[in-house]
């Protein structure tokens, strides 16, 4: 068949005579339905096809004269002869020779479907789309739910218009692809997913960072049309690839999104879809159980690893899934080389810190890890994007493909609604600037002329602040710094920066504090959460609205703690990760949702009832045990063994002894599985009998914090006494020493893990001489740490 080709017989190899997504679908059919990867069937009208129907008409040159010599900046200009292009193709029937094929096809697909009018999803497909430099997306149009071969005849031209679509042609000219050298395959496919199923987009990378080691799925409810316009905040969850490839569940995070609008099949109307509210139940829950994402992670891995081979080259995937309705089925329904950070060899990594910006306007979620400043544009409308200047920020209600021609010029964008895979967000990431998504508010709250500086590079909230705020911007080369004489680890708090941070040229974490976890992600006591305590809470209220979904309270802690332990685990893999056991002083306790009637009045928290001590006590005991259960989450069912863990503040040798005996009735067995369980170090008695303390743990983790407060008998909180807090003290210094020499006497390794080495790089080098094992420093002076221990080297 010259104009028709099912989807089973198309390939990579007939790019010409289908185009990219038709290609990719025909070869996830022939290649991977034995791997597991579901893909509609269908069939597709060749590129021969659309031009023939150019040449019936006589529109062909027609088509490439209207644009020659057209200015891409005068967007009015370009919106006129987009449209008079696409009214040509769109407006004249298709040739009788196309006609009759595609007929003929959509009769067989019916009578396969056992329909009478089944109903289709009409994709178009351009021979320079979804190729590894060149993504088209969202630049041409798809269109769902089509029944009836009339509706279906119609949808066909309209794809093939969609080639001249505003966007269209300027991507094709920003990418220096010819107008006369493009032609266009029209995809049909059987229908997926309806009014209470589920769609999304998945990718085979982390779409902010650039970090291969993770699938990344968004999922909503109902068709994915309002996902990809950026309409709807969608769920979100996280996999990691290393250890889902060993058999590992490696969900290791999924965070809920709104989800308050879907859009659902109609075929009785003119749009064959309709809008609509989505039932409170149903935002509540997300629209994927963990084990569909699960399998939509590996259906990523299985094309990723397949485009690879193909391709002779890593390739990150960039895919659209869709559920069915009726059976629940997962489907893949486009696959396509991710083009931002997948073309990219050899990475280099932008810093960026601002000076003291104050609180912000607005936020929202971040796209594109950049800061980036100038004069608001509120933009209510596609036609107000012709008043957009130079170096603008653009802020809008949602942001939409047919934008792409005019981001180019603008600084920065920012939406009240939308989520990070949008297809406007997509487009921000290729033109590198930042876009706050999301932020409910922003063209409430922001006015036209008014100054802002947009900042995505502070995790994964976006931050709009008034006024230029200064910033400073380091692009790093990871392979051109020197080799530190020791290897030096993060001290890592917030895992909404992992998965960039893991990017450094860091040895792994070496200090990952609990605290903050329970504190932003769960902000309510553990003990509030233990079976029975919730209903005696006077904040019972407010931490069942925090429960929400979960299947109890204490379900609640372990499932957050761990999401927030694994996203690290999982970013910094292989690489070793230590984390702290909570370090919470009682005052800081007593201040979390619930927690005031667990904990006592201490005269000095900071010397009382904290760390270790805690642990086998039964006024937190309990509390503990979920902390086991969350580390337990991550090395046994994640798989994510590079997860070790660190009892702070452990007073004496029967202390360290009781706290092991409570993990071991716990679950966690020091040396079951690899498992590691190291110390800190901030105690006189730990330097005194260092030698002992090596006897029942793995290693030592100096903190110099402690340590000093302790050694020079000063609080470190003490504004009176702070000119006497020195951790570069020679009493300080020898306790060091000590530790270190005693700890290689038995065999053990030392880290250090407090402020001194960051704070000051001369401490960073006497830890070097101290034959140290490793540094662990704060994201921001690592580089500046390796620079100068390089130097010194030399």
């Amino acid at each position: 068949m010259r104009y028709l080709l099912p989807l089973a017989d198309a390939s990579l190899d007939l790019l010409a005579a289908v185009g990219g997504k038709t290609a990719s679908l025909g070869e996830m059919i022939r290649e991977l339905t034995a791997a597991g990867v579901r893909v509609p069937d269908g069939f597709a009208l060749t590129t021969d096809a659309y031009r023939r129907h150019l040449a019936a008409h006589g529109i062909a040159e027609e088509v490439v004269a209207a644009l020659d010599g057209l200015d891409l900046e005068d967007t009015a200009e370009l919106a006129r002869v987009a449209a008079r292009v696409r009214e040509a193709i769109a407006s004249r029937p298709l040739p009788p020779e196309v006609a009759e094929e595609l007929e003929r096809a959509y009769a067989k697909l019916c009578e396969r479907r056992g329909e009478r009018d089944a109903a289709v999803a009409v994709r178009s497909s351009a021979t320079a789309e979804d190729l590894p430099t060149a993504s088209f997306a969202g630049q041409l149009e798809s269109y769902l739910g089509v029944r009836g071969f009339v509706a279906l005849e119609r949808a066909a031209r309209d794809c093939m218009a969609s080639l001249f679509t505003d966007r269209a042609i300027v991507y094709r000219a920003n990418h220096g692809i010819d107008h006369r050298g493009v032609a266009l395959s029209v995809c049909v496919q059987e229908m997926v997913g309806s009014g209470d199923a589920a769609s999304g987009v998945a990718f085979t990378l982390d779409t902010e960072s650039g970090h291969r080691g993770v699938v990344l799925v968004d999922a909503t409810w109902g068709l994915g049309e309002l996902l990809v316009q950026g309409r709807v905040d969608p769920d979100r969850f996280w996999v990691h690839k290393a250890a889902l490839e060993g058999g590992a569940r490696a969900l290791v995070r999924k965070e809920l999104g709104a989800k308050a609008e879907r859009l659902v099949a109609a075929p009785d109307s003119p749009e064959r879809t309709r809008l609509e509210e989505v039932p409170d139940e149903l935002r509540a829950r997300f629209a994927l159980t963990d084990d569909e994402v699960l399998e939509l992670a590996r259906a990523a891995l299985a094309i990723e690893r397949h485009y690879g081979e193909r391709l002779g080259r890593p390739t990150p995937m960039d895919l659209e899934w869709a559920k069915d309705g009726p059976d629940g089925a997962l489907f893949v329904v486009q696959a396509r080389p991710e083009t931002v950070h997948g073309a990219v060899e050899r990475p280099t990594l932008e810093l960026f810190h601002l000076d003291a910006p104050g609180a912000p306007l607005v936020r929202g979620t971040s796209v594109g890890a950049r800061v980036a400043s100038g004069p608001v544009r509120v933009v209510r409308g596609i036609d107000a994007l012709g008043a957009v200047g130079e170096g603008e920020v653009i802020v809008a209600e949602t942001t939409d493909p047919a934008w792409e021609p005019v981001l180019r010029r603008a600084a920065a964008v920012v939406t009240d609604r939308g989520g990070r895979t949008c297809h406007a967000a997509i487009v921000a990431r290729e033109h590198g600037i930042p876009c706050v998504v999301g932020t409910g508010e922003a063209t409430r709250r922001l006015a036209d002329g008014q100054m802002v500086t947009v900042s995505c590079a502070e995790g994964d909230e976006g931050r709009v602040y008034d006024g230029e705020v200064p910033f400073e911007r380091e692009e790093i080369d990871p392979a051109a710094l020197p080799t530190p004489p020791v290897p030096l680890q993060l001290n890592l708090a917030d895992p909404d920066s992992a998965l960039r941070k893991a990017l450094l040229p860091a040895a792994g974490v070496g200090l990952m504090r609990i605290e903050f976890l329970v504190s932003n992600w769960i902000g309510v006591h553990p003990m509030a959460l233990v079976d029975g305590n919730l209903e005696r809470s006077p904040d019972r209220a407010a931490i069942e609205a925090r429960v929400g979904r979960h299947a109890s309270p204490a379900d609640f802690f372990v499932e957050r703690l761990a999401h927030g332990m694994g996203h690290v685990a999982a970013a910094f893999h292989p690489r070793p990760v230590l984390v702290r056991f909570s370090d919470f002083k009682t005052n800081e306790y007593a201040g979390l949702l619930g927690g005031a009637p667990f904990e006592p009045t201490e005269a000095n928290p900071m010397i009382g009832f904290r760390g270790a001590s805690r642990y086998y006590d039964e006024r937190y005991r309990a509390g503990f045990a979920l902390e086991c259960a969350a580390v337990r989450r991550v090395r046994d069912e994640m798989g994510l063994t590079n997860l070790a863990v660190m009892i702070p503040f452990c007073r004496t040798l029967g202390e360290g002894r009781r706290v092991l005996a409570e993990m071991e009735a716990n679950g966690l067995v020091r040396g079951t599985n690899g498992l590691e369980v190291w110390v800190m170090c901030e105690i006189p008695n730990n330097v005194v009998l260092a030698e002992e303390f090596c006897e029942l743990f793995d290693g030592f983790s100096i903190g110099t914090n402690d340590l000093t407060q302790l050694t020079l008998g000063v609080d470190r909180d003490s504004e009176l006494l702070r000119h006497l807090f020195d951790e570069r003290d020679p009493g300080v210094r020898r306790s060091i020493a000590s530790v270190v020499a005693a700890a290689h006497r038995k065999g053990r390794r030392v880290g250090l893990c407090g402020q001194a080495p960051s704070d000051h790089p001369d401490f960073a080098a006497f830890l070097v001489e101290t034959g140290i094992d490793s540094i662990s420093l704060t994201p921001d002076s690592l580089v500046p740490v390796i620079r100068r221990l390089g130097r010194t080297e030399e």
